[in-house]
């Protein structure tokens, strides 16, 4: 532990990009001796991966959209959402509350501002989302994952921290693991995935794309793709009819591994999938979700594609020549594969998590008053280990 035990209050909305690196916050601050609650909505609370240990709390989260026809039902759901959080933070007592962005994330931030609770966001993508935009203006901190953030307003930079975005304790873990060894005769192993579902455009390219490679690399291929259930039988024909081996899976336990295994990585831009790239230098081609809000995909590629570490298409011109074109690029020589890769490695934040809790720690009052909030919130978090998560 690095000081007086204190309590923490995570918000995230409940896709995983917003919640692997609350869950990889939530450990570190464990870790140091912190007790931690999370808020999120109904997905968060079912997500894998959560820690046993991190009750969490379930607030409505209103949207207003573009119908102003469901306003009214939206801020309803805010203002209750704010006042949940509101009662929680008086049992919980926290020393500060920390935001990773998503409609569930905005109640709770809300009331912590108007409460005068130390209060911070982090931001994954290398675009500040629209909750996180709002919000800027009114916390202590803002935590970025990327050198460059569009969308974050100059005035706000004075309470900027470049922090990284924190991954999977599993991920981070093959950091050290040597890029798998590539020889002019050895297997070429290509992961594909578009997200936890797949994506329908990668199914229909990739596999044709592989294909048109030069006989000498496509005869040493050894593809992983995850599927969309409805396309999978149409992926393993193609692939069949290429006689190019894969497996081929709708969800892959030990991704993980399988990604620390790869010799290159074909799929989406996420925020987490561009951190676990560069947590464990694998080259990749990245296709940007055309329809991903204010571009944020292509952005966060940005920096892995400056320093040499992907390439990127967009949707529009993905085809199977120019994926060959650019496998070819990048993969046709050992060295300059084995190059990509370390400059993928670089852009790695290994210590996310780390200087992600020392910016939560920096917060929340006089060390006496730490020790008073611990005693304090002892009785609260014994009645709030009962709540409904």
């Amino acid at each position: 532990m690095s000081g007086p035990s204190r309590h923490y209050v995570l918000a995230a909305g409940g896709t995983g990009g917003h919640l692997i690196p609350a869950f990889a916050l939530a450990v570190e601050l464990e870790r140091r001796g912190h007790h931690v609650a999370l808020i999120t909505d109904d997905r968060g609370s079912r997500l894998p991966g959560k820690p046993q240990f991190l009750v969490s709390h379930v607030l409505p989260a209103g949207r207003l959209g573009k119908n102003p026809l469901h306003w009214p039902k939206g801020i309803e759901a805010i203002l209750e959402g704010k006042r949940m959080a509101l009662r929680l933070f008086d049992s919980f007592q926290p020393s500060a509350v920390i935001g990773f962005g998503g409609y569930p994330a905005f109640p709770a931030l809300w009331a912590a501002t108007g409460a005068g609770i130390p209060s911070i966001i982090h931001e994954q993508n290398a675009v500040l989302g629209r909750v996180n935009r709002f919000l800027a203006g009114r916390v202590n901190a803002v935590a970025t994952s990327y050198r460059e953030t569009d969308r974050l307003a100059a005035k706000h930079a004075h309470k900027v921290h470049l922090a990284g975005n924190p991954v999977r304790a599993e991920v981070l873990a093959l950091r050290e693991q040597p890029f798998p060894a590539f020889t002019e005769d050895g297997l070429l192993r290509v992961l594909v995935t578009g997200g936890s579902q797949g994506a329908g455009v990668l199914s229909q390219v990739v596999p044709d794309g592989l294909a048109m490679l030069p006989p000498a690399l496509r005869g040493r291929l050894q593809v992983t793709q995850q599927c969309r259930p409805e396309d999978i039988e149409a992926v393993r024909a193609r692939y069949a009819g290429h006689e190019i081996p894969a497996e081929l899976g709708t969800y892959f336990e030990d991704m993980a591994n399988r990604l620390a295994d790869s010799h290159l990585f074909i799929g989406r831009a996420g925020a987490s999938t561009v951190a676990e790239l560069t947590a464990v230098g694998c080259p990749a081609i990245l296709v940007p979700l055309p329809i991903a809000t204010d571009d944020h995909q292509a952005a966060n590629t940005r920096e892995m594609t400056a320093m040499g570490g992907a390439r990127m298409i967009r949707q529009e011109r993905f085809t199977a020549g120019e994926l060959a074109k650019q496998i070819q690029a990048i993969a046709m020589n050992p060295a300059t594969l084995a190059t990509a890769a370390h400059a993928a490695w670089n852009c790695g934040y290994p210590a996310a998590a780390s200087d992600l809790a020392d910016l939560v720690e920096s917060f929340g009052g006089a060390a006496m008053m730490d020790v008073i909030s611990a005693v304090r919130g002892e009785a609260g978090a014994g009645a709030l280990a009962g709540d409904p998560a």
